[in-house]
């Protein structure tokens, strides 16, 4: 990476409804390699059809979707920034009017109407992943990352909540964290050496617990499977929600971890260039945007030029995001999924 700026994994309900990459998702994304990200991160593709989480999602589960692949991660290269394409499957989030079928979970989950994946499709399911990253690997990009945060189908593995699991996969932390941990193994095996593999974690909310995604983030940095962690903490400067009264920062409970050679990302409520310095120099390695990046497509270039940039307000007028290349489709879903994003 020629910074430690990195495009955070965006929904953007962009892409054609079969999960092939769509012209204005393609745009929006070399958009932001240009404009100057280290790293340039997919919105999350999922990996089966069955695992789709919400309409226009671009999809990395058939060789139909290679076309549209190959083109953006030779476009995001072009520009110099590392490509990764992130690895995703819905689980019980999978709306049932969307994918056609019962959605899926580690266990049976009424809350959602999701049915228990067998033994056969837990396996399946990590085949799955794994034929995701080679074929990210043949399209071109640098590498993967494998979305185990915000309650999808590897978050719901890690979680005790929704994992009730009495064989191989459910149970200790150990069994619940083999579906993440043969997925990496397996793609270690089957890509490049030099294929960058990366994992999405969230500490907190959707049934994880600090003590247990702490004790998973340092097995992982120990390890040869992944090159980088990352970490949706949701704000970068908060303290543990679990550990009323504590002053130590949810962040720090990882930066102090031993990392080797891992790479460490943070996501969550980093905006200003002060906020994304802070990150840095409470350890983190990596800086990953979001919200801004979406008001600013060329934000590394703006804070390398002016240290002191300041961004954009929200609510942000519809034609300054139609200037940074954000499509009609993707403002109408920044509107309805964020209130105060968008001006009237």
């Amino acid at each position: 990476m020629p910074n430690r700026l990195m495009l955070a994994p965006l929904t953007n309900t962009q892409s054609h409804p079969d999960g092939r990459c769509s012209q204005e998702e393609h745009d929006w994304l070399v958009m932001r390699a240009v404009g100057g990200f280290g790293s340039t991160m997919t919105a999350a593709a999922h990996v089966q059809a069955v695992g789709q989480g919400f309409p226009g999602q671009i999809g990395i589960f058939s060789d139909d979707h290679l076309e549209g692949l190959t083109k953006l991660a030779a476009d995001i290269n072009a520009a110099g920034s590392v490509s990764i394409a992130q690895l995703h499957h819905a689980g019980n989030r999978a709306p049932a009017a969307l994918v056609g079928t019962t959605p899926v979970c580690p266990s049976e989950d009424p809350e959602s109407g999701a049915r228990a994946l067998t033994g056969d499709e837990v396996e399946a399911a990590v085949e799955s992943f794994v034929a995701a990253a080679v074929r990210a690997e043949q399209a071109g990009f640098h590498g993967v990352e494998l979305h185990g945060a915000h309650g999808y189908l590897i978050c719901e593995f890690l979680s005790p909540e929704l994992n009730r699991r009495d064989d191989r996969w459910g149970g200790s932390l150990e069994n619940r964290s083999r579906f993440l941990l043969e997925i990496l193994a397996e793609i270690r095996r089957r890509c490049g050496e030099e294929f960058i593999v990366g994992v999405r974690l969230s500490p907190e909310r959707f049934g994880m617990r600090l003590d247990e995604i702490t004790e998973l983030a340092t097995e992982l940095m120990a390890g040869e499977l992944i090159e980088f962690l990352d970490l949706s903490l949701w704000d970068c400067f908060k303290t543990p929600i679990d550990r009323p009264g504590e002053e130590k920062l949810l962040i720090e409970h990882f930066t102090e971890l031993p990392r080797g050679d891992v790479r460490l990302g943070v996501a969550g409520k980093l905006r200003t260039p002060a906020e994304t310095r802070r990150a840095i120099e409470l350890g983190a390695d990596i800086a990953l945007l979001g919200r801004v990046a979406i008001i600013h497509h060329d934000y590394p270039r703006l804070i390398e030029a002016d240290p002191d940039f300041v961004p954009v307000q929200q609510p942000v007028p519809r034609d300054h995001l139609a200037r940074e290349g954000v499509s009609p489709r993707f403002v109408d879903y920044l509107a309805a999924s964020f209130k105060g994003f968008v001006a009237d």
